[in-house]
């Protein structure tokens, strides 16, 4: 069966003030919204439309995280995966160990493509897809902004310094997704409903024998320094005096 396999996050919403804890240990997360990450629902959007094309015939949806990351997990099935598996694990996981466990379920589905945001919006890691290329040895494309699957190949144009490279690589293969890639559809209430029919498995991540240790400790999270208020100027004269007062220019 040709499968792919598909990445998802739960964060704090995008739209959502993120606010740290008095004491810096963390942010805040009780009470606040938390959705898949923005780039996990591209990943799942291109998933689903090359099924609709007819070059796939199952799209899995997977998360590493909490018992409640199954609620983004259902909406991934509402969108259209066909099946859905929750990695379960309370404590927080870095990218190396997502990587092995997704690499887990690569062994597992034997999937023809692993689709991946290009990085998670509250910690901008962008390693989970490149570690798990690694680990399978497989070829990877990142910060894709077009996807096409030509046979056993994948032409992806991806999204560089000096503007948009198109590579190709072999299949099976990780891609992982960028802005520019698609829209993703909005989830309609008779998909939800069904949805709550579709399978999601829980799996324990102490389960996998993968040792879920932390390799970075945070020692404190500090708030950004507020902006300064800013003033208005009159022409370029007096705006390079200004920035001359401030020892900017």
């Amino acid at each position: 069966m040709r499968k792919i396999l598909v990445g998802i996050k739960r964060v704090i919403d995008y739209n959502v003030r993120v606010r740290v804890r008095p004491d810096g240990s963390g942010v805040v997360t009780e009470g606040v919204k938390m959705s898949a990450n923005p780039f996990d629902s591209i990943a799942l959007e291109e998933a689903l439309r090359v099924k609709e094309r007819g070059e796939a015939d199952e799209v899995v949806a997977a998360s590493v995280g909490p018992t409640e990351s199954q609620q983004q997990l259902r909406d991934a099935l509402a969108m259209g995966a066909d099946r859905a598996i929750l990695v379960k694990t309370d404590g927080n996981v870095e990218p190396p160990v997502v990587a092995r466990v997704l690499q887990k379920l690569v062994e597992r589905e034997t999937p023809r493509l692993v689709i991946l945001g290009k990085q998670a919006i509250d910690d901008d890691c962008n390693q989970t897809g490149q570690m798990l290329a690694a680990l399978w040895d497989r070829p990877q494309a990142t910060f894709a902004s077009k996807l096409e699957l030509q046979g056993e190949v994948a032409r992806v144009t991806r999204e560089v310094d000096a503007g948009l490279e198109t590579i190709e690589v072999d299949l099976p293969a990780v891609i992982t997704t960028d802005l520019r890639l698609n829209e993703p559809r909005y989830i309609k209430l008779p998909d939800i409903m069904k949805a709550k029919k579709k399978p999601l498995d829980i799996i324990e991540l102490a389960s996998l024998g993968i040792d879920a240790a932390p390799l970075v400790k945070t020692l404190k999270l500090e708030p950004p320094p507020q902006r300064q208020k800013g003033i208005m100027v009159k022409d370029a004269a007096e705006l390079v005096a200004a920035l001359k007062q401030r020892g900017l220019a």
